[in-house]
Order: structure tokens, then C-alpha cells, then sequence
């Protein structure tokens, strides 16, 4: 009769985990999320090709150096539209990114012209943009599908007030756009902070005012409205180390350090230390196109629950079909133009994506 009552003891405790797992299994399936994609994509010289800029917009005419034609403008279009319109987000509602941030855009025309290309017409994109004082014409620009965001408010910011010493400086606005996302406040600042030329550290201070204007501008909207969430995105023509995204910015490497109301975490940090970026050459790569966020999408990451919009991973969008497979850009971004000689390709960065959950209850 003990030996019985042992066993069916034993047989009890064995079962309970078995029994647990159930039930957690069984929870997990009446659990039901939504993902929403977030993403940023530098076009590359998506310009039109009227020349309405003087020198700096003749390279792309057809009397320019490029010899820009309507045949290599709607190649780029359909290049570019196939290449947004291939990158999914399972387990979302929308066939593609809810939002996508470009820069290297001419005008609000080349826009128009990409969201009504067959690979995109269906998703029905919106454009958000902005004629920037940019000395070569390019601007930055936000598209969104009107089915999952609503515009509430659009904004700019100039680094010129950043750059007292320099009032002659003209580069890309910072466009900022407040609105509803899956419901929720979401203000959204779209960049392309100045470049590297004349080298990074010569270069530095300026990106590091725009790293300031940035902060200023997150720390502002959160004093309109600490309840929402604010994602930073850009090409910055720096590492998520540079002092521009670390000291002015102010973005985090590690999720633990994210504890200060407005904090920003940068999911790229630790991307990039695995050998991961978004352009490069002969060995070295650079991940230049950030998507940055507050805390407000960490509450609930280590939570089963997510009733509100939660960071879930950052990801590198690097394609097979977007990489070069000769000579030395072989694995690299499949660019338009490569020493004067035109490729077909699509941009000299890989777009980049940030991936949001919602339970749905």
C-alpha cells in the first residue's frame, strides 16, 4: 500500500510540469499579437531629371555627367519600389513597414512618382515632405500607410541655430511628424546629418549639433506630452559610438541603461559590434542608418503581456538582391552608379527596420 502511494505520488509530481506547460502553451495560443515595421531607407540620389539647381543638380540631366534620362529615372523608380515593396513583416496587418522614413530624395515629385510605381500603388503610401536649404537639393521625407497612422502634426528643425559660427551652413532639415500609430502617440524624426567630408573628426561638429538639435527637439516633445513615444531615425554618417549618437544624442547602448524618463536605446550598437552594417568597403562596414527609440517601446519587453506597442528586434534588411556579387563591392550594396558607370542597382546603403508588437486583446 506505501509502495502504491509512492508511486502515484511520483507519477503526480511528474505530471505537473507537463500540466504547466499546457496551460502556458494554451495561453500562449489565445495570445494574439500584431506587428507593425518601422523602417528607413537612404534612396540614393533619387533625383528627378530636370536641372532646376544650377551646378549641383546638372550631374543628374541628361547633359550631365551621368547622363541622367527618363530611362535610367523609371529603372531607378522600379528598383526602388520592388525593392520596398519585398520587405514583409510577418504577422502584420499591412502587406510591408506601416512607416518608412528615405533621405537622398530631390523633391516631393520623385515621391510621388515611387508610391504610385506597380510594386507599391496597392499600400496606398502618403508623403510627408519637406523642401530643406540643402546646397545639392536633397531632402528627407517620411511615407506612411493611412490605414495605420494618422498625422496629427508635421514640423522642421535647422541646425543652424546649433552652428552659430558657421550661419552660412545649409544642409537637410529635420523633419518631425506627430501622429497615431496603431492607436498610440507616436512622434517620428526623420534625418541625414551632415557628411564626413573632409574627414570624420574634422567633420565631427557638425553631426554633434545635430545630435544636440535631435535631443532637443525629443526632450521638448516629451515636455508637450511625456505619455508618447519618440523614434529618432536617419542616415547619420555615424556609428551608433560616435560621439554624435552616444554623447549629444545621448542613445544607449544596452536596454538596461534605458531607465530615465526619455532614455533612447539604440538597437544598432551591438548589431554592428557582430560585423553588421549598412554600407562599407574592402572589409570595413559602417552602420550609418540608425533607427533610435525611447523607452516608452521598452516597458513591457520582458513581459508576455504587450498592450502597448513594444520593441521586438532591429534588423539590417541586407537581401541577396540588394548586394553586389563582383569585383570588390561583391556582398556590398548594389549600387546605381559605380565609378561613373551605371549599374541598375539600388542604393549604396541596405535599408534598415525596426519591428513593433501589440497584443491584441
Amino acid at each position: 500500500m506505501i509502495k502504491k502511494s509512492l508511486f502515484m505520488a511520483l507519477a503526480l509530481v511528474a505530471l505537473l510540469p507537463a500540466l504547466a506547460w499546457g496551460q502556458d502553451s494554451q495561453e500562449q495560443q489565445e495570445r494574439r499579437y500584431t506587428m507593425y515595421g518601422v523602417m528607413f531607407y537612404n534612396l540614393e540620389n533619387l533625383f528627378d531629371t530636370i536641372n532646376n539647381n544650377g551646378v549641383y543638380d546638372k550631374e543628374f540631366s541628361p547633359q550631365g555627367a551621368r547622363q541622367w534620362n527618363g530611362t535610367k529615372y523609371w529603372q531607378k523608380q522600379h528598383n526602388m519600389a520592388y525593392a520596398i515593396s519585398q520587405m514583409e513583416v510577418k504577422g502584420s496587418p499591412a502587406e510591408g513597414p506601416v512607416i518608412v522614413g528615405v533621405s537622398e530624395i530631390e523633391n516631393i515629385t520623385v515621391l510621388q512618382d515611387l508610391v504610385r510605381q506597380p510594386e507599391l500603388k496597392d499600400r496606398r503610401y502618403q508623403i510627408v515632405h519637406h523642401d530643406s536649404p540643402d546646397r545639392r537639393g536633397v531632402d528627407v521625407a517620411f511615407l506612411y500607410n493611412p490605414r495605420f497612422f494618422k498625422v496629427l502634426n508635421v514640423t522642421t528643425q535647422n541646425i543652424g541655430k546649433y552652428l552659430p559660427d558657421y550661419p552660412e551652413f545649409r544642409t537637410r532639415d529635420q523633419l518631425t511628424v506627430t501622429g497615431l500609430l496603431a492607436g498610440e502617440k507616436v512622434s517620428l524624426m526623420i534625418n541625414h546629418w551632415p557628411s564626413r567630408l573632409g574627414g570624420e573628426e574634422q567633420s565631427s561638429y557638425l553631426r554633434e549639433a545635430a545630435g544636440r538639435m535631435a535631443r532637443e527637439t525629443i526632450d521638448s516633445l516629451l515636455r508637450d506630452d511625456p505619455n508618447q513615444g519618440i523614434i529618432f531615425m536617419g542616415d547619420l554618417n555615424d556609428d551608433p559610438q560616435n560621439r554624435s549618437c552616444s554623447e549629444a544624442l545621448g542613445a544607449k547602448k544596452d536596454i538596461k541603461d534605458c531607465t530615465e524618463p526619455g532614455s533612447c536605446f539604440n538597437p544598432w550598437w551591438n548589431i554592428l559590434n557582430k560585423g553588421i552594417g549598412t554600407l562599407g568597403y574592402k572589409g570595413n562596414w559602417n552602420l550609418f542608418d540608425q533607427i533610435i527609440f525611447t523607452n516608452y517601446f521598452l516597458k513591457n519587453y520582458e513581459s508576455k503581456d504587450k498592450p502597448t506597442l513594444t520593441f521586438s528586434r532591429a534588423e539590417v534588411l541586407n537581401r541577396k538582391f540588394l548586394r553586389g556579387n563582383e569585383g570588390d563591392r561583391q556582398g556590398y550594396p548594389l549600387r546605381t552608379f559605380s565609378g561613373g558607370v551605371f549599374l541598375n542597382g539600388y542604393s549604396d546603403h541596405f535599408p534598415t527596420m525596426i519591428y513593433l508588437v501589440k497584443e491584441i486583446k
